[in-house]
């Protein structure tokens, strides 16, 4: 890329995999021509409006705590020198996608199953999939997932892959 202002951005949780997309976006970045931009998200549970006063600056503090975290487990003292960070207020799916609009690309964690079965993106990174104007990269760091829509039967016997 010829844009010195590029960026590849990614997205926190403080999940392992975001751990790790830390570490990915860290070695793509130079290939990209890119610095690293890391995005914690945060938002006040709906759930809790109308019942509890929001404490707005906890939710940012927590979020910045977890995105301090994560660098911290990725790259113990010899953070990228030109990494940037962020928390932003509001849905992760929406604001990363918005983060990644002019980005080189965008790195996100899958978490898990979102809990339904066959659904093997989280709701955030198939959001991010779906809806970014950049290549998003999805990590995956759940080292026993069996990609078992790849196989099939064939006469009682397991047939190779299709």
């Amino acid at each position: 890329m010829d844009n010195p202002e590029s960026k590849v951005v990614v997205g926190v949780d403080g999940s392992d995999s975001s751990v790790q997309a830390l570490r990915l976006a860290a070695r793509l970045a130079p290939a990209l021509n890119a610095r690293i931009h890391a995005v914690a998200c945060w938002d006040f549970p709906q759930i809790y409006a109308g019942y509890v006063p929001p404490d707005f600056d906890a939710f940012e503090a927590a979020a910045a705590h977890t995105l301090a975290e994560a660098l911290g487990k990725a790259f113990g003292p010899d953070a990228p020198v030109d990494i940037s960070q962020e928390t932003v207020r509001g849905p992760a799916p929406a604001k990363l996608v918005e983060a990644g609009a002019d980005a080189a690309m965008l790195v996100v964690g899958r978490r898990g199953h979102g809990g339904f079965i066959g659904m093997h993106l989280g709701s955030v990174s198939a959001a991010c999939v779906s809806h970014a104007a950049c290549p998003v990269l999805v990590v995956h760091v759940d080292g026993g997932h069996r990609p078992h829509h790849l196989w099939r039967r064939s006469k009682g016997k397991d047939a190779a892959k299709l």
